[in-house]
């Protein structure tokens, strides 16, 4: 699986006044019509059971202008995540990156047991351009971060 690569997305949510979050790349859009999005959450994240208890979330999909808050909100643990980062609050209440390529406030609809993971299909509220300058997310591939290259793939002949 290290091999296919996805977006790195900040999932995010907030219980008590405390914010929580982890990071994912098991995230896509799901429909139109109604807009929305699947994502995948380990179970054994800490993150899991608040964000199942809000029944809200965010999701922001970090460029690759901001790969050391992706290092650090990677590594840290807890509210200390969102250190360092401005966040915006939308509808749902969900944390926001201020800094995301885009950003969605989510309302969570179903949950299905995907093993090891929660998939849970979350119902698009709001959709944020917060950094129209972001053109470029930020990808998972071979346990690393990467970024994504905006010259069009050479076709083989």
């Amino acid at each position: 699986m290290q091999r296919f690569a996805g977006p790195v997305t900040a999932i995010t949510t907030i219980e008590d006044g405390v914010p929580s979050g982890l990071m994912a790349t098991a995230v896509c859009s799901l429909s139109a019509e109604p807009p929305s999005l699947i994502v995948c959450i380990n179970k054994s994240a800490s993150a899991h059971d608040v964000i199942m208890r809000q029944r809200f979330l965010g999701v922001s999909v970090i460029p690759d202008t901001l790969l050391a808050f992706a290092d650090h909100f990677a590594r840290a643990k807890g509210a200390d995540r969102f250190e360092g980062a401005l966040w915006s609050f939308q509808e749902t209440g969900a944390p926001l990156l201020a800094g995301a390529s885009v950003a969605f406030d989510c309302r969570i609809s179903a949950t299905h047991d995907g093993f090891s993971h929660t998939i849970v299909v979350a119902m698009i509220h709001d959709i944020l351009l917060p950094n129209k300058n972001a053109d470029r997310c930020l990808l998972w591939h071979r346990k690393g971060f990467v970024s994504l290259s905006t010259q069009p793939a050479s076709q083989e002949e």
